[in-house]
């Protein structure tokens, strides 16, 4: 029996809290991309998880810290809620993935797959033009990009006149990066953008 609960959120709307039988059959799914044309940044994820996609809003799985550190390092004047993301076009900022195919985790992605992914992406960054595309998990960037060596920050190459940024993933399974520093690197990029637009 597939059930819901419902959560209420900051402007006092209700949405749904997939089920269990629901985030199963996410699998596969596609969350739609919140993007325009010459955004100042373009944060891209690796791919949807079950539970973005079965709600169909990105970063949406509780224990994401995606939102909270957007806030925080300054990208937005307060803390949003997945089901708000249309918002952040009205500060310049959009959200894609490399690989639009929602997976249990990450690490079910093919090197085939995120390849495929990076070349979708370039195709959409040369139409829309972001300022900056942010790369949000080293792995996957090494692997999409073929960057075997690349590190956290400012990269050299750059896709069509598009700066690219590597962040850390955001998801509260990646131990290695505790919420103050998470903070701290996105916040990197939200200076540099405001020094690189002056």
């Amino acid at each position: 029996m597939n059930t819901t609960t419902k959560t209420e959120i900051a402007d006092g709307s209700k949405v749904l809290k997939p089920s269990r039988a629901q985030l199963i059959e996410a699998e596969g799914k596609t969350v739609s991309d919140v993007i325009e044309k010459n955004l100042e940044v373009l944060f891209c994820g690796i791919n949807p998880g079950l539970y973005t996609a079965a709600v169909g809003h990105h970063f949406a799985r509780p224990g994401n810290r995606f939102w909270s550190t957007l806030h925080r390092a300054g990208f937005t004047p307060r803390l949003f809620s997945p089901f708000e993301e249309k918002l952040l076009l009205e500060y310049k900022i959009g959200i894609t993935n490399i690989v639009n195919i929602a997976t249990a985790q990450a690490a079910d992605l093919t090197i085939r797959e995120l390849e495929t992914g990076r070349k979708v992406l370039e195709e959409k960054i040369i139409e829309k033009t972001p300022f900056t595309l942010a790369v949000l998990g080293l792995g996957a960037y090494r692997i999409a990009f073929n960057r075997p060596k690349a590190q956290v920050g400012l990269q050299k190459e750059r896709i069509g006149t598009t700066w690219i940024w590597v962040l850390p993933n955001p998801s509260g399974l990646n131990a290695s990066y505790q919420i103050d520093s998470l903070i701290a690197l996105y916040n990197e990029l939200y200076k540099w953008i405001r020094g690189e637009k002056k």
